[in-house]
């Protein structure tokens, strides 16, 4: 039991101590203060909810700091999250003391933060605030979690939202213009089964079954700082499955593996030195410079009275510029670097999930094939139907097709 004293001032001093054994003690202007507040910390005491009246002056980049240091996680999510945390959540409250840290604040910051960055990154700052301060609830550091109860505004749909291939496009737009040549059948694979790009990055030969018409998802690569990762398994337990190709594909594949060979661990796609391809740089260097010359990003197109080509691309303000540049390749890596939005690899994956959505693929299936463990995500993330669904409707692909390029036979 703790006692009170009166001290020479006339104010009151309660005494206490603490489940560790550690005494304390806290003035309070009357002796009635003194004692309710004894009587409170006996209570939350027997019931195992005592939490120091000290302890919230603890910082908290300190007690983040050694959050982090308990991390368990792989280290593709323990860079982003490090990322996170440094760049957006420690330099707003790593001088707050946890204590000090209301609901009203983090609120405040939260919506501040919405002006500036997307709802995606936002999200994931309050992810991070939360975990540190329930961390700090947990080890009875403070008696609530502020973020409770917080909202982030909903995010707006915008006009480059749900983005999806057809397959026409893919196929008699994209893949033919893909340079180097030898990727077309990298972007051919993530296209028709759906693929995450690690995934795809990660097909070995032993995970081809071109008699069965098959690939299966077994591994998976990870990039870290430009630094990237083989790994035997996949994102998730669900993750694990097998995927059906068209018979194009497979042969495609095939002929890939014959002429290109297989890097380290027998992966298919690898850069000159049979290592694992980077996404930012096939991003920047084949991806965008493709789209535009598939007419799928911005315009490039040959201007003679100038002799030269002209490009045309848009900002993320809308404002719409011209320039006329001597070659071709010029002003399409020009517009590849500066046109706002575009489709992204991960698009192709999207279109994957809705060709099959609109073809009548039942949902669990549906999920099984994206490697999904919840049907709902499927749903919700990636499968964005489409209206006109006499376009895609049929089979991935088998129809025969007496296109001259191989890559586009059906």
């Amino acid at each position: 039991m703790g006692f009170i004293d009166q001290l020479d001032s006339g104010k009151w001093k309660a005494f206490w101590r603490e489940p560790s054994g550690s005494q304390r003690s806290k003035t309070f202007a009357t002796k009635k203060e003194a004692k309710t507040f004894l009587a409170q910390v006996e209570v939350s005491k027997s019931t195992g909810i005592y939490v120091s009246p000290h302890a919230g002056r603890m910082l908290f980049g300190d007690h983040a700091e050694q959050w982090m240091k308990t991390w368990n996680v792989d280290r593709t999510t323990e860079a982003r999250d490090e990322s996170i945390m440094k760049t957006h959540v420690l330099p707003q409250w790593k001088g707050w003391q946890l204590g000090k840290i209301d609901h009203l604040s983090v609120q405040k910051w939260i919506t501040e933060l919405c002006d500036r960055r997307s709802r995606a990154t936002v999200v994931e700052c309050k992810r991070m605030m939360s975990g540190v301060m329930r961390s700090a609830v947990k080890n009875r550091i403070i008696g609530a979690d502020p973020t409770i109860g917080v909202r982030i505004p909903k995010r707006r749909i915008r006009d480059t939202d749900e983005q999806v291939f057809t397959r026409e496009e893919v196929r008699q737009q994209l893949l033919p213009a893909i340079r180097p040549e030898h990727h077309r059948t990298l972007v051919a694979t993530a296209a028709f089964t759906g693929m995450r790009w690690g995934e795809a990055i990660g097909l070995c030969r032993d995970a081809v079954d071109l008699d069965r018409g098959i690939v299966r998802v077994i591994r998976t690569v990870t990039e870290v700082a430009g630094h990237c990762e083989f790994k035997p398994f996949p994102k998730t337990q669900a993750g694990r499955r097998e995927i059906p190709i068209p018979k194009w594909l497979g042969a495609q594949l095939d002929d890939h593996i014959r002429e290109h060979g297989t890097g380290h661990n027998g992966l298919i796609f690898t850069n000159e030195a049979g290592g694992a391809l980077r996404r930012t740089l096939f991003r920047s260097r084949v991806w965008r410079p493709s789209l535009v010359r598939a007419g799928l990003l911005g315009e490039v197109w040959e201007e003679p009275d100038h002799g030269g080509f002209e490009a045309n691309w848009m900002d993320e303000d809308g404002d719409v510029f011209s320039e006329v540049f001597a070659k071709y390749d010029q002003a399409v890596k020009h517009v590849a670097r500066y046109e706002h939005g575009g489709l992204t690899f991960h698009d192709l994956r999207h279109s994957y999930g809705t060709w099959l959505a609109d073809d009548g693929i039942p949902p669990h299936r549906l999920a099984k094939i994206m490697g999904h463990e919840n049907v709902t995500t499927t749903m919700q993330l990636y499968v964005h139907r489409t209206d006109d669904h006499d376009t895609v409707r049929g089979s991935l692909g088998d129809e025969d097709d007496d296109d001259s390029d191989g890559v586009l036979v059906s």
